[in-house]
């Protein structure tokens, strides 16, 4: 099947008016995020069973064809692992495609591992080795070559071949329905709205701060991360994790000492920026105590909560062996030991994962049910 390059808006406006007659459509984007905030959209592919096309985004000017043909409930989305295009197509559009089939979390359901890979996916099917020659391709140089659009337009050739056959086996399994909450939140805008109250989380080495010093760290990982995306630029050229960690651990109010830190590195701060740092550290000091954003559960585990993680993961490879699934894609250890310690906000307990392995996680705790052995074979028992 040829890949079709197209540059015109007539040209995208045909295809989408083909694809409108599919109950599916395969979709995959190019991008370009290494000196910005935003992802730049460089090249739209879209595929079905019979045709595979590459929009250029960059001299095409009327995508509404294309965003009506996305906001038709009628075709599904295919993607895979597509959290970082929906983004884009949140960024960029406001707006994003459903419903939507994510080929990577499907996979979980069919005996594939924990976040497998599409390179791996399209072999196990299909068994095409993907040609990765164009990984490091900068798809905002124009104009794209031959080899850069084939490149491109196979992520969602192979995409329309693999998930007829995925569909195929999730039906027969009766599992279709089980993504179903999965697949409905990645049509939700909210998923991808940064939480700025929280990203002092992604700040390297926030575990070392307590009290005071994490309300600072709040404060100054919400301005960075405004800035960055009022200049557009990656949040860590606009502070490094270090000197948000060194503002808030040293508690500094004065914009000159913040300046002055080693761990600025490069960083080009104005006075100015100095300035509003200064400012909200003391926006951080003058927060109420009740009001202190707290680090993350720690979970000491006994001897004897130990043990019962220990079984816990048994009952749940049990229920992963049941039904043919990854234990891994689950529930984590760490999952387990939150659950030990009295957490019920957790992927665990929503969904198919509730539905097919945490109901039974749970009865264990809460003593509904226990392990036992029989000729050797361990078993999981109501009570």
């Amino acid at each position: 099947m040829a890949i079709l390059y197209l540059t015109t808006n007539e040209a995208v406006a045909e295809a989408c008016k083909a694809f409108a007659e599919s109950p599916f459509i395969c979709v995959d984007t190019e991008f370009h995020r290494e000196t910005t905030y935003y992802p730049e959209l460089a090249l739209i592919q879209i595929a079905d069973d019979k045709q595979t096309v590459c929009i250029d985004p960059l001299v095409v000017t009327d995508l509404q064809p294309m965003l009506d043909l996305f906001a038709d409930t009628r075709i599904t989305k295919v993607l895979h692992a597509c959290g970082q295009d929906m983004e884009i197509f949140h960024n960029e559009f406001g707006a994003l495609p459903a419903p939507v089939f994510d080929t990577q979390v499907a996979a979980a359901l069919i005996g594939h591992g924990e976040q497998v890979g599409y390179a791996a996916l399209v072999k196990s099917f299909l068994d095409i080795d993907v040609d990765k020659t164009q990984t490091r391709t900068d798809w905002m140089k124009r104009p794209l070559n031959e080899k850069q659009v084939e490149y491109a337009g196979n992520d969602v050739l192979y995409l329309a071949q693999l998930y007829p056959m995925m569909l195929h086996q999730l039906e027969a399994q009766g599992r279709l329905s089980w993504l179903d909450e999965d697949f409905a939140a990645l049509s939700e805008n909210q998923t991808y709205i940064v939480d700025s109250d929280n990203i002092w989380r992604k700040a390297k080495g926030f575990q070392r701060l307590n009290g005071q010093q994490l309300a600072i760290l709040q404060g100054l990982a919400r301005w960075r991360e405004t800035t960055a995306q009022q200049l557009n630029k990656p949040r860590r050229r606009i502070l490094p994790d270090d000197a948000l960690i060194d503002i808030a651990r040293q508690k500094l109010r004065d914009s000159k000492q913040i300046l002055a830190l080693r761990s600025l590195n490069k960083s080009r701060l104005s006075p100015q920026h100095g300035e509003a740092l200064a400012d909200c550290v003391e926006q951080g000091l003058l927060l109420p105590k009740e009001q202190w954003p707290k680090l993350p559960k720690k979970h000491k585990i006994s001897a004897n909560g130990d043990a019962l993680i220990d079984a816990l993961s048994a009952v749940l490879k049990l229920q992963a062996a049941q039904h043919k699934i990854n234990h891994a894609c689950i529930a984590t250890r760490k999952q387990l030991e939150a659950l030990v310690a009295g957490e019920r906000d957790l992927p665990l307990l929503s969904g198919w994962r509730k539905t097919h392995a945490g109901q039974a996680c749970l009865d264990f705790i809460e003593g509904r049910s226990s392990l036992n052995t029989d000729s050797g074979k361990l078993n999981s028992k109501h009570l």
